[in-house]
């Protein structure tokens, strides 16, 4: 039992698909696609699928990636690309298919691109001025209040015309997860951003010490 990895972007109208829903959907090019992926076992057998890092609702991202399971011995990677990428809706598109080098376990980071109107500069330098930015993040257990100036210390700018920008790297292991939505929530709540202004990008995600998550 080999398990494949699959890598695919998420832009558009599909940074609005749920968890939930994307796993619908991906169940559904994957039957399409006719590709020999692994079934479980019972009752009602369905397509072994797990997603790693999952990301939140309304955000787009450079790196998505969930993992099937396959009997093929030696599955042909480029086959199972020309197979799966028409089957893929638009707002999802195929990156690439590969061996799951790593345990989704070992994702300790995520790299974010974060972009707002330039009018936010303002805002920007207030929080980078702040000792210390409270917030209140949502776990299983309740909302627990922590603060972002201990993972965002300072947030290093750029204004490109209209735009302001900005890249940080935040903790999306099992034992934290920071949603950059806490940092533009409070940009929004304490300065008045606008926040259809606001746009998240997730570029790249990480496992320990840095390396790059395959």
């Amino acid at each position: 039992m080999n398990t494949v990895r699959i890598w695919f972007e998420k832009r558009g109208e599909a940074a609005y698909i749920s968890l939930l829903d994307l796993q619908r959907v991906m169940h559904r090019a994957l039957k399409r696609s006719g590709l020999p992926v692994w079934y479980t076992k019972g009752f009602n057998p369905h397509i072994y699928l797990a997603f790693s890092c999952p990301l939140a609702l309304g955000q787009e991202s450079l790196c998505e990636s969930c993992e099937v399971k396959t009997e093929e011995e030696t599955p042909d990677y480029e086959a199972w690309a020309e197979a799966l990428r028409p089957a893929l809706p638009e707002g999802l598109r195929l990156v690439s298919i590969g061996p799951a080098v790593m345990k989704m376990g070992r994702i300790q980071a995520a790299d974010y691109t974060i972009t707002l109107p330039a009018s936010a500069a303002q805002a920007l330098d207030a929080y980078n001025a702040r000792e210390s930015v409270l917030v209140e993040k949502k776990t299983k257990s309740g909302k627990k209040q922590l603060d972002l100036k201990q993972y965002i210390p300072s947030v290093p700018y750029k204004v490109n015309g209209e735009q302001a920008s900005f890249s940080i790297r935040l903790p999306a292991g099992d034992a934290l997860n920071l949603n950059p939505a806490l940092l533009v929530g409070h940009l929004q709540e304490q300065y008045g951003l606008p926040a259809w202004q606001c746009h998240i990008l997730r570029t790249r995600i990480y496992a320990e010490d840095g390396i790059e998550f395959r």
